[in-house]
């Protein structure tokens, strides 16, 4: 999966995903890369983190190579819920990576350890309140307003992280990679001195938007097959 998503980012994702009537489901702003730069792609393994990291080498054991451990820990900021322990298991067991939906610690290690860590920042401290295990901890984990399983894939960069249904991505991704062409292109020729208003008939647009004001810059680069925007 992390190969697939190689050449693309999550902003070409979120618009492929528009593309396809598929509402993108987003991590919360804020939710980011422990090192700038790390990049996950993978299936979603969910925990609900409760208080103990038992939660977390329950998960592990029942992992396959490439998951990713997606950490629901309610988006708490006054306790750290992973650490190096944490990811050093998850790197033996072959995962791609975690996105943790609340705090990590032991930020130097993780660095060393190198296997891509999202969460919402570091702190100190760990757990403090008595650990309860609930029934569905396995099942699924939300992450801000989504709640997300074993059939959803996440994708993450520098711009943040999203979720889209197993049953969705091959598509999505194919899209991406083809925004992906036209934007590449759009840009290399603004490099070139042609501007983004000549390419894509801005002042047509401008016309035809005049004459119907329904008609939408989305729809007009639709009709040009331009990008830009979703």
């Amino acid at each position: 999966m992390l190969d697939a998503f190689a050449d693309l980012s999550t902003p070409l994702v979120a618009d492929a995903c528009l593309r396809h009537g598929i509402a993108p489901r987003l991590a919360p702003a804020g939710v980011t890369a422990l090192v700038p730069g790390q990049r996950l792609a993978g299936r979603v393994l969910p925990a609900r983190h409760h208080g103990s990291v038992d939660v977390f080498l329950a998960a592990i054991g029942s992992a396959a190579p490439g998951d990713v451990l997606v950490v629901d820990n309610g988006g708490r900021t006054d306790e750290a819920c992973v650490g190096d322990l944490v990811v050093l298991e998850a790197a033996g067991a072959d995962l791609a990576g975690l996105l943790v939906w609340g705090l990590h610690r032991d930020t130097p290690e993780l660095v060393g350890i190198g296997l891509p860590v999202f969460s919402y920042g570091r702190y100190p401290c760990g757990p403090v309140r008595e650990p309860r295990w609930e029934p569905d901890a396995l099942t699924d984990a939300r992450v801000g307003s989504h709640v997300v399983n074993s059939e959803d894939v996440v994708f993450a960069d520098d711009d943040g992280a999203l979720f889209v249904a197993g049953e969705h991505v091959e598509a999505v991704l194919a899209t991406a990679g083809e925004i992906h062409r036209v934007e590449r292109d759009q840009a290399d020729r603004i490099r070139a001195g042609e501007a983004l208003r000549a390419q894509t008939a801005f002042d047509d647009y401008l016309a035809r938007r005049a004459a119907d004001p329904s008609y939408s810059f989305r729809a007009h680069l639709r009709r040009i097959s331009g990008a830009v925007e979703e």
